[in-house]
């Protein structure tokens, strides 16, 4: 394993944890000695990666860093520019522009030998149907999920019959012909779908909704079998 390799794995290591974790566990879950794994967190440290403790305490990170990526697999990389196609091809303006930035950011560190492998991923996004509706609606709903803040829906179902929902939206999933809001209907008491080419109109209102974005997307998938991603 090459060291830039195991640098990687650390981070990814300590990130799962929320409490100080000995050295001696760190270094067995990674197949090294303490020598080395001391030596690890000391260039880590050095690059600016917020790790607190040292040896006979634990070691714990902080928050908020991210090591750059210096190595990837060429399918890891493979991913990542076929993701950032089909997210810039199929998202709203505002979500495309944000998967070219993000792919740019990771090329603009990557070494140049892997950055010519991003550059010249064989995966495409091929042709076919886009999403029916208004693109730009997208925006706001991915706003009021962030914000988890409710929205009111003017919506007209498969009948064409229509209604006037205020919805707790918590997910947004995307299908190559429509998206789907997924949220807590106060109107049905009950988690409801929402296609977005549906919508007639929405506007966001400002108002929280009474629980967390996290807790109800868990509830979901419990009701709905669908396992966690």
């Amino acid at each position: 394993m090459s060291r830039a390799q195991r640098l990687l794995d650390l981070m990814q290591l300590l990130r799962r944890y929320r409490y100080p974790v000995a050295g001696s566990e760190l270094a067995s879950k990674l197949g090294i000695s303490l020598r080395t794994l001391y030596r690890d967190i000391a260039t880590l440290q050095a690059q600016g990666a917020h790790i607190d403790g040292e040896a006979g305490i634990g070691y714990l990170l902080r928050p908020g860093f991210m090591l750059p990526p210096l190595m990837f697999t060429e399918d890891e990389l493979e991913a990542l520019a076929l993701g950032s196609r089909w997210v810039a091809d199929r998202g709203d303006a505002r979500l495309g522009d944000a998967a070219r930035q993000a792919i740019s950011k990771i090329a603009a560190v990557l070494p140049d030998d892997l950055r010519f492998r991003l550059d010249s991923a064989a995966l495409i996004v091929g042709p076919g149907p886009k999403a029916e509706g208004d693109p730009e609606q997208l925006l706001p709903i991915r706003l009021a999920i962030r914000r988890e803040t409710k929205l009111v829906l003017h919506y007209r179902d498969q009948h064409g019959q229509a209604s006037e929902r205020v919805i707790w939206p918590f997910a947004l999933a995307f299908f190559d012909r429509t998206q789907v809001v997924v949220g807590w209907c106060e109107l049905r008491q009950g988690f409801r779908h929402f296609r977005t080419d549906r919508i007639v109109s929405l506007h966001e209102t400002g108002e929280r909704y009474p629980q967390r974005r996290q807790a109800l997307l868990k509830a979901w998938q419990v009701e709905e079998g669908v396992p966690p991603q």
